[in-house]
């Protein structure tokens, strides 16, 4: 990546104005030559020039050098969306390579080191060694806390300590993520619910169901993955861990989980496949396998976030805030096959006809859409 395209935009300024290169030169003191060779790009102005070079084309230096060290949040939407993309492509290391040029470039552009830390987290497992992922995670902890110490925006900030103990988890430091949120879960005050209030009073009610559908549709979700996670936890205990599935089995129908956010319905089916394979239940394990592969293969892709009949106000704040794919689409085909169905856990229903039916279904669909 070029940072600086002095020499373009001198031409561009020039021409704009009209102006020869002599005039340039008799302005700044040097000589014709001089100019053409920075127009040429065969050298560069002394640096005691800038201000005299952005003062007569009445430009910041940050403008003539071609150099802006932010981002706009739409730039830095399609730049992460490249990039997961690019992680599915191209060699891996090529892929850090030109990350970590960016985020040099832009390091006081905090919006976009938080985007980093969240395309690194989502794609470290893709590097080959234990020693890449961790240099990954550990690259983004600094990343995290240059955010929280420097960007002085309090949303920008907690939303990097929350990445920062996702990068932790993965570390394996528990005691670290203690350091960063507490060892205890605070009662929480229903922020969205005040915003929307407030919206009310001022006589916006537009505004103020959108806010209320936003904070409900995070709550949704939230109750919804701390389900999986319960069942996860208990997935010995058949008795709990079968309750939290029937549970989140109903929440995915009554809030029709499967239209507003298809991946936790896969992952539902995956974690239930698992419960019932551990618990000696081939048959229930495969049927679940069934609708896991029949909803990969289903209305999954393209992956996007929306709402439906009842979330009819969100789409706008999803956008806002980009709550998008967080890895390319290819990049969770592969997961699909690699993480659940090629998963060590479904080792014991390797010589099941069904399953090695699904198995053959998943790698054609892969196949044909690759």
């Amino acid at each position: 990546m070029n940072e600086i395209n002095l020499a373009s935009i001198l031409v561009a300024k020039r021409r704009e104005k009209g102006l020869t290169q002599d005039a340039v030169a008799a302005f700044i003191g040097v000589s014709k030559a001089s100019v053409s060779k920075w127009e040429t790009g065969q050298s560069y102005p002394d640096i005691t020039f800038l201000p005299r070079l952005a003062a007569y084309f009445n430009i910041s230096i940050d403008e003539l050098m071609g150099y802006s060290p932010q981002m706009e949040q739409s730039d830095i939407a399609k730049l992460y969306t490249r990039l997961a993309n690019d992680f599915a492509a191209l060699p891996f290391d090529e892929v850090i390579a030109e990350c970590t040029a960016i985020i040099k470039k832009y390091y006081a552009c905090f919006p976009l080191l938080l985007q980093m830390v969240k395309l690194y987290t989502n794609h470290f497992t893709l590097a080959r060694t234990q020693e890449q992922k961790e240099t990954l995670l550990n690259e983004s902890v600094t990343l995290c806390e240059r955010i929280q110490g420097e960007s002085g925006d309090m949303h920008l900030s907690n939303d990097a300590i929350l990445y920062q103990s996702v990068c932790c988890l993965a570390l394996r430091s528990p005691q670290r993520v203690f350091d960063l949120l507490g060892e205890t879960v605070r009662p929480v005050m229903p922020k969205g619910v005040l915003i929307s209030q407030a919206y009310q009073l001022m006589g916006n009610i537009g505004k103020a169901k959108e806010t209320l559908q936003a904070e409900l549709y995070q709550h949704v979700m939230a109750v919804f993955q701390g389900l999986l996670n319960v069942l996860q936890l208990n997935i010995n205990n058949i008795e709990k861990a079968e309750a939290a599935f029937m549970r989140a089995s109903d929440f995915a129908r009554i809030f029709d989980m499967k239209r507003l956010n298809p991946n936790n319905v896969i992952l539902l089916y995956a974690l239930g496949a698992h419960l019932y394979c551990v618990n000696k239940s081939p048959e229930k394990s495969i049927e679940l396998l069934e609708k896991y592969v029949e909803t990969c293969m289903e209305g999954f892709f393209p992956f996007e976030l929306h709402g439906d009949s009842f979330f009819d106000l969100i789409d706008p704040w999803l956008k806002d805030f980009d709550v998008a794919a967080p890895r390319s689409e290819q990049v969770i085909k592969n997961s699909m096959m690699r993480d659940v169905l090629m998963n060590p856990a479904f080792d014991s229903l390797c010589e099941v006809p069904e399953y090695q039916r699904l198995v053959q279904k998943m790698n054609h669909f892969l196949e044909e859409t690759c």
